[in-house]
């Protein structure tokens, strides 16, 4: 079955970096759109990044945009998200994303409405902390 696994998470003075991976097993991650998400305490879960399959495109949040980079690496089935310059309010559980075999072509393999619509895999998120 479809499964996601996050790792990198930790606990980085501000200014840090940290790279979080998302590793897939069932299925051939090459051929899936993958989304980043974070949720911190008692905040609603918001979209921070999304990679679709080749053409590569990526899309960020604002907020991120110029410290965070997303990238894939197919030969590994897996997908990363490079965060520098780290901030208190990165502060977060993430978690990758991505969708089902049955869905529209448009969500499978590209980032359209990614922040927005449903995703329908998720990992057990990493928790990333940003405090001095």
């Amino acid at each position: 079955q479809v499964q996601l696994v996050e790792s990198g998470g930790g606990l980085v003075q501000p200014g840090g970096s940290l790279r979080l991976s998302c590793a897939g097993s069932g299925f051939t991650l090459d051929y899936y759109a993958i989304g980043w998400f974070r949720q911190a305490p008692g905040k609603q879960r918001e979209g921070v990044s999304c990679i679709s399959t080749s053409p590569i495109n990526t899309q960020y949040v604002d907020s991120v945009k110029g410290r965070f980079t997303i990238s894939r690496d197919n030969a590994k089935n897996t997908v990363y998200l490079q965060m520098n310059n780290l901030k208190p309010e990165d502060t977060a559980v993430y978690y990758c994303a991505t969708m089902a075999p049955t869905s529209a072509f448009a969500n499978r393999r590209r980032c359209t409405d990614w922040s927005t619509r449903q995703w329908d895999y998720w990992g057990q998120g990493t928790q990333v902390a940003v405090s001095s």
